[in-house]
């Protein structure tokens, strides 16, 4: 995270403050690693993950790219340190680094519902919009990479 300019937010975090919002990532990561990805419990977990960022000031585009850095980052640790030694191996690392990405596309786009779901709510009565305008942004019907 530090590497990256464009997370100026984030770089202005204290270390510690800045390990504490990584945490919780990483069980729900390993747990979709091992079990799959469940849908209900990931985008939980990233729509309050959305709110909390507008809450706190964040603009969008560096919340989502900071999932990008945080999948990229564990790309890198996964094939650094399990580095496929034979054909096998390989084909099992691809299979993890499929459903990384899968998490974290899942992530994205669950944590830009949150954080457009808490704009919206904290905006004021007069600047409101259309019930139906809503119902078209927010519809929740995701595609899974098994349904293509």
């Amino acid at each position: 995270m530090r590497k990256s300019p464009q997370l100026k937010h984030y770089n202005e975090l204290d270390d510690s403050t800045l390990v504490e919002a990584d945490i919780p990532f990483y069980p729900l990561l390993s747990r979709s690693l091992d079990r799959g990805l469940d849908p209900s419990i990931a985008g939980e977990f990233f729509l309050a993950v959305g709110r909390r960022r507008m809450r706190e000031g964040f603009p969008l585009s560096e919340v989502v790219f900071a999932i990008s850095v945080f999948q990229k980052t564990v790309i890198e640790y996964l094939m650094t340190e399990f580095a496929p030694e034979n054909p096998m191996h390989m084909y099992q690392s691809m299979g993890a680094l499929n459903r990384v990405a899968e998490f974290c596309m899942f992530g994205s786009f669950y944590t830009c519902k949150g954080f457009l779901e808490e704009t919206y709510t904290s905006m004021n009565v007069h600047d409101k919009v259309l019930e139906d305008l809503l119902k078209k942004q927010f519809k929740d019907e995701l595609v899974f990479i098994e349904d293509l």
